[in-house]
């Protein structure tokens, strides 16, 4: 189906300031996963209806009964939580209402927007073949659609197809993508109601968006064509139609559709596997496709104040994952030292004691100035914990060859006769300890920090001498003694 979009402003229906009557839905299908695509237009749809004062709701269309298991249900309500994505009524379940979906079928008989169709898979294969053979596109003329009724076989299986217009033209005023004009010819007599009796996507979509008051459908631009097909729906019932805005999907950052090589991995993945915080991904997502000025870091609040759909761009979003982990890091740095202890302790590989959990958070405020992740707070605090003798990494050997290890005696004699064991009495301690031995402060932090962390890298030295402790620090300098 082609359609024809005009761009530019003028074409996009105007919202008012303030509108409570505003009624989006996030209708996610359980797939195992909440796709990082699909949550942005959660987001999206969520942020719309915050905005403007109204109602955010969630549909499961769970009708897909081999995939729709509990479990896979669960990770989407998982997801949404941890974005901090909350609804105004209970979720609707769309399996629930299959009664309902078969309700309407009845009635569009009944007002003539739809007919029985009893045509058989050979008569339909033999219609696709002649248009085949003809070059022409498959537009089903089904002897049913104006057929009488009581000429029906008593004995044979049908389906139930809506009547489209096959005049004129149906246009949508979008949100996003302007006014867009498809030709009626161009729309076919789809099926709602299978030969089983269940209803199809498209008229479970209808049906539900109805029932439950939507005003403004927000979804992936996938579904633009969707449009169309489901108007007929809506207009043969002679429902009010919603206000439609599709958003552009997510591509790549090579333009590519996005897919798990760039990153569309679900949101629990960016939780657990990669040590994004709730917030930072929030922001991430905002900023796909969507913009106030100038500004990257946009916290909820100034989100649900801001957000509208005329500053969505009409060209896919480019999904960058250093950029993501960019705004992680800052996100990281704002946050509260116990949280992130928290988030941290069940990636050290153990379940860390009280004292070892105490410990943890007082490493925050020197590890997270570095830190781009959950996981690399983690792995940096995991020194901590270290057992002696610590196992030395190639880069830590290194350090500790030459007038290393000698070195290490006059700093252990140093710091072992120290009255404090804080930053203040710790520097000076170390520095004195380079000046007599005639070496830059370098030299002599390089082999401390590989005796004490076992790595070239750590946070810095005093803060390290700090939080091992005197016994631990003086234990772990005397371990690498010449």
């Amino acid at each position: 189906m082609s359609a024809t979009t005009e761009t530019g402003a003028a074409n996009r229906a105007s919202t008012p300031a303030t509108n409570p009557a505003v009624v989006t839905r996030f209708a996610p299908s359980p797939t195992g996963y909440l796709h990082i695509g699909n949550a942005r237009t959660g987001m999206f749809a969520w942020l719309y209806a915050r905005h403007f004062g109204g109602k955010a709701l969630l549909r499961i269309e769970d009708t897909d009964k081999a995939r729709s298991t509990k479990e896979a249900i669960d990770v989407i309500f998982d997801g949404l939580n941890w974005l901090g994505l909350d609804w105004d009524e209970e979720p609707v379940f769309q399996s629930t209402r299959a009664g309902r979906h078969a309700e309407v079928v009845d009635d569009l008989i009944a007002r003539g927007g739809a007919y029985r169709c009893y045509m058989t898979q050979a008569e339909l294969a033999a219609a696709r073949a002649a248009a085949e053979a003809e070059r022409r596109p498959f537009r089903l003329n089904s002897p049913w659609r104006d057929a009488d009724p009581t000429t029906a076989p008593a004995d044979q299986t049908f389906v139930v197809r809506i009547k489209a217009e096959r005049e004129g033209e149906t246009v949508i005023e979008d949100l996003v993508q302007g006014r867009v004009t498809v030709a009626n010819a161009e729309l076919d007599d789809m099926v709602l109601l299978r030969s089983d009796g269940t209803p199809t996507y498209m008229l479970a979509v209808v049906v539900d968006d109805h029932d439950m008051g939507v005003t403004h459908v927000i979804r992936g631009d996938d579904h633009l064509n969707n449009a169309f097909r489901q108007l007929t729906i809506i207009r043969a019932m002679g429902w009010p139609e919603p206000v439609y805005a599709h958003i552009p999907l997510i591509h790549g950052g090579d333009g590519a559709k996005l897919s798990k090589r760039h990153g569309a991995l679900g949101v629990d993945a960016y939780r657990d596997e990669l040590g994004i915080l709730p917030e930072a991904l929030f922001n991430y997502l905002l900023r796909l496709g969507w913009g106030h000025g100038d500004d990257e870091i946009i916290s909820r609040e100034q989100a649900i104040e801001w957000f509208d759909l005329d500053a969505v761009g009409k060209s896919p979003a480019r999904f960058d994952t250093k950029k993501l982990e960019n705004l992680n890091g800052h996100y990281i740095r704002a946050a509260d030292d116990a949280r992130l202890a928290d988030l941290a302790a069940p990636h050290l590989g153990f379940e860390p004691t009280v004292e070892q959990r105490d410990l943890l958070r007082r490493s925050m405020a020197s590890l997270k100035p570095r830190a781009a992740n959950i996981l690399e707070l983690a792995d940096g605090a995991g020194f901590l914990f270290r057992s002696r003798p610590l196992e030395m990494d190639d880069a830590a050997k290194g350090l500790l060859e030459g007038e290393a290890r000698s070195l290490l005696t006059r700093l252990h004699a140093a710091l072992d006769a120290l009255d404090s064991w804080d930053t203040e009495a710790l520097e000076p301690a170390v520095r004195e300890v380079a000046e007599a031995a005639g070496v830059k402060l370098g030299a002599v932090a390089q082999p401390l920090r590989a005796a004490l962390v076992g790595r070239k890298t750590s946070p810095g030295i005093f803060d390290v001498l700090e939080l091992l402790g005197r016994d631990e620090s003086l234990g772990r300098i005397a371990d690498q003694m010449a």
